[in-house]
């Protein structure tokens, strides 16, 4: 990850002087790298004595964020648009449109964007955006050591969950992103506790979701000679076994895990004509540039999409992309 400088520091307090108030948002269906994300620019400009409002057009599908639903209103509360001159700080999306729907005026309002994807829009005028940032947490506990100090109590804690969420309990941390751990030495020396932030991402998991972990192991098939796996959940699971939240995770550690395995592909069907996916890869294989080809994005080896079409439809088109990375050297096209 790259160290943020002074002067990307000094150009997001620009933009905190020009503004009293602000409405902190990430994008919807929230994950825990952005709602932390949130609640930690929350505290920054809380310390500098201004006002901000949160938002999440959810849903809060994930059993591990639950708790942090209350401080997220589907809609923000009147005084956030009686408010003179606000700002809008977009955090872990750069994208507007991936807020969701929400009751303010986006057009004109003044948005710095804090986020570490690397299919984000590059080169905006206002805005961090640090692709080999193992997560957006990690941005900005650098901003408020910039400006405010040491990250201490309720907000170590909360960065330090945002951190653990994206990097899985720090996994997938590489080799020359040790910055990453420092900054995560720094959050525990302030009050974070590695041991019970690992109990509330892991643990409390509804008896369903087992269930539901169990149907798609037992659905999943391998492609490439092994080196894809994927799987398929219908709407029809989600309402019989989805509906108090999903083990993910465990799953795409579970079929990574696999001998040869390379990538995974998960489809979900929302409706009769929308499907959303995830996708995960270990290595080389860069699965945010077959998300880009969908409408989606993400990381090198973790990204997600969401569009039109059944199952079949998106699980054909995706693992035609997959095709092209497992072509035989030297074999012709269709």
């Amino acid at each position: 990850m790259n160290l943020l400088t002074a002067a990307q520091a000094e150009s997001f307090k620009r933009f905190l002087d020009a503004h009293g108030a602000f409405v902190i948002a990430a994008h919807k269906e929230p994950d825990g790298d952005g709602l932390a994300s949130c609640l930690g620019v929350a505290a920054l400009v809380s310390n500098l004595g201004k006002r901000s409002y949160l938002f999440s057009a959810g849903p809060f599908k994930r059993p591990e964020i639950k708790c942090w639903e209350k401080f997220f209103p589907k809609k923000l509360p009147p005084a956030a648009g009686d408010e003179d001159n606000p700002g809008l700080i977009i955090v872990d999306c750069s994208e507007k449109e991936r807020l969701g729907e929400i009751n303010l005026d986006l057009t004109t309002i003044d948005t710095f964007i804090l986020d570490h994807h690397r299919t984000s829009a590059q080169g905006q005028a206002q805005a961090i955006i640090d692709p080999a940032a193992p997560s957006t947490t990690v941005v900005v506990q650098q901003l408020y050591e910039h400006l405010i100090g040491p990250v201490d109590g309720d907000t170590a804690r909360t960065l330090f969950f945002g951190l653990a969420t994206d990097t899985g309990f720090f996994r997938f941390i590489s080799p020359g992103e040790g910055e990453a751990l420092r900054a995560a030495a720094r959050l525990v020396d302030g009050g974070a506790d590695p041991r019970r932030i690992y109990d509330a991402m892991n643990g409390g998991k509804p008896f369903l979701t087992r269930k539901l972990l169990g149907l798609m192991l037992d659905r999943a098939e391998q492609k490439f000679n092994g080196r894809v796996i994927y799987t398929y959940e219908t709407a029809q699971d989600t309402a019989k076994l989805g509906q108090f939240g999903r083990d993910s995770d465990a799953l795409y550690q579970l079929l990574l895990s696999v001998d040869k395995v390379e990538a995974v592909l998960v489809v979900r069907e929302e409706t009769d004509k929308k499907c959303t996916a995830a996708l995960r890869s270990r290595g080389d294989i860069d699965v945010s540039a077959i998300a880009a080809k969908f409408g989606g994005g993400g990381h090198k080896n973790a990204a997600g999409l969401s569009t039109e079409g059944s199952v079949q439809f998106l699980l054909k088109g995706i693992l035609g992309e997959f095709a092209k990375i497992f072509k035989p050297a030297g074999a012709e096209s269709c």
